[in-house]
């Protein structure tokens, strides 16, 4: 409801009355002007200015636009763990996703260097992923920095995995398209098989979970990456025996 600009744009008395309605946004939805500049110590005239600022005609619109944006960002209803672990091995493990894994592994296991991309929560998965696969023999690096340099021609006969939940990231289908000219084999896991990253990739692994968000973070679930991380690094290890 307030951008980057408005907030910038407002004096120190505006910028008084924006901190106490943030704090205060279900008592403020309902009051009258007079009660927002008592409890303030502003003017109504500083409100009706401040409302100016952000679009709204006078205090009543104001007040409407505050109690959408209370309705927009109310707590999402969370699907339970459980629901969402059992909805991955309902789709996905009476499927042929075990096929998947041993070709991701086999493939990995002939290649010499192996590096993880992600971000956001993907790039924790990447470093958890490197480090799992460093555990069980197979010495692996990560990247999660989107602006990280990727100097290619230091990664001959390299196997890329990409992990990415939309398989939409622009960061990582970046560095992965540098990759793949230079020669290296991408592996992805996604949530769908349909994305860019899944397309561009020799494997893609999906895993079908219902995505789920809170105001803009995605929580969907990661325990079926996890699950197919670990499941690849110890088929490394079968292979590598």
């Amino acid at each position: 409801m307030f951008t980057h600009d408005m907030i910038a744009s407002f004096n120190e008395l505006e910028t008084s009355l924006y901190n106490y309605i943030c704090q205060n946004i279900d008592k403020v939805a309902y009051m009258r002007i007079r009660e927002l500049a008592d409890e303030t110590h502003v003017s109504t005239a500083t409100i009706l200015r401040f409302c100016r600022k952000i679009n709204c005609d006078g205090f009543s619109e104001f007040k409407v636009k505050l109690k959408m944006h209370m309705k927009d960002t109310k707590s999402t209803s969370l699907q339970r763990t459980q629901h969402a672990v059992i909805e991955f091995f309902e789709r996905t493990l009476k499927g042929d996703i075990e096929a998947y894994i041993k070709h991701a592994a086999s493939l990995v296991a002939k290649a010499d260097n192996v590096i993880f991309i992600g971000i956001g929560s993907s790039a924790i998965l990447a470093e958890y992923g490197a480090r799992y696969f460093s555990s069980l023999g197979k010495f692996s690096m990560y990247i999660k920095d989107p602006l990280f340099p990727v100097h290619t021609n230091h990664f001959y006969n390299c196997a890329t995995i990409a992990l990415s939940v939309s398989g939409e990231n622009s960061f990582t289908v970046t560095h992965l398209h540098q990759l793949k000219q230079e020669g290296s084999k991408i592996i992805s896991i996604t949530n769908n098989k349909h994305s860019t990253i899944a397309k561009i990739s020799e494997i893609n692994i999906p895993y079908y979970v219902t995505e789920e968000w809170h105001e803009n973070a995605n929580i969907t679930t990661q325990v079926p990456v996890l699950y197919i991380l670990e499941s690849m690094a110890r088929e490394i290890y079968k292979l590598n025996k």
